[in-house]
């Protein structure tokens, strides 16, 4: 067996420590936001569900309370720590895993849906494809990913516009800081949108449907063709 001495340490990922994860998540509106996406990709009792970079774990919860058999991912223990005291304050069960998206544990063609949100972005792009391969495997053929993330939607000679649009959006609409837009570009890897498109189409992913509908934010609706159909 090959040594994997080389391969990529996820816990470079900022913000993982138990101060950012006390102050995580904090908007009133997380669950309503979690259970209308749950609703929009039509979970079922029964469904086995996988949130990597589940965070405090507010959709693996709403899952889990929708009759899901739940696998709360994160790279984090402070945040899988939340996690479970929510899962307790709400009497569901969620399976919390100290992992990420190149470390998750799975079988493969075993889940009904995977769930990803602001959490690709901390993996360089070899390392997106890396992962992408991973979920894809993980999935069902005809299952779901749905994916949301951080993503610049224009092209390089626009990078400084489009950062700038998108600190003032998220520093009026997110509770965000400049030190925060600071860190994020600095130490962390968000691409370009038609690079994550076409990771997702080389992984094997149909688009179902990509929405930027945000300054930087892009939301994917993924499907693992069917035995039989073309990607």
């Amino acid at each position: 067996m090959l040594a994997r001495d080389w391969y990529y340490t996820e816990r470079r990922r900022i913000g993982i420590d138990s101060a950012v994860a006390s102050l995580y998540d904090r908007h009133d509106n997380s669950d309503s936001r979690a259970n209308a996406a749950l609703t929009m990709l039509g979970v079922k009792k029964g469904w086995r569900v996988a949130d990597i970079g589940c965070g405090n774990g507010v959709l693996a919860c709403e899952a889990a309370s929708m009759g899901a058999d739940v696998d709360a991912i994160d790279i984090s223990p402070a945040m899988l720590a939340l996690a479970d005291i929510l899962a307790r304050d709400r009497k569901v069960k969620i399976r919390t895993q100290f992992a990420g998206m190149l470390s998750f544990a799975y079988q493969p063609n075993s889940y009904d849906l995977i769930v990803s949100e602001f959490a690709l972005h901390h993996l360089p792009d070899f390392w997106k494809a890396v992962a992408l391969s991973r979920i894809f495997n993980a999935l069902k053929r005809g299952a779901n990913f749905y994916l949301r993330d951080i993503v610049f939607v224009g092209m390089p000679d626009g990078v400084e516009r489009d950062v700038e649009g998108w600190a003032d959006f998220s520093i009026k609409n997110h509770e965000f800081d400049r030190e925060s837009v600071i860190t994020h570009m600095r130490d962390e890897y968000s691409t370009f949108s038609w690079v994550i498109e076409r990771m997702l189409t080389d992984a094997g992913f149909q688009t179902v449907s990509a929405d930027y509908h945000a300054p930087l934010h892009g939301t994917y609706l993924l499907r693992k063709p069917k035995a039989g159909e073309q990607s």
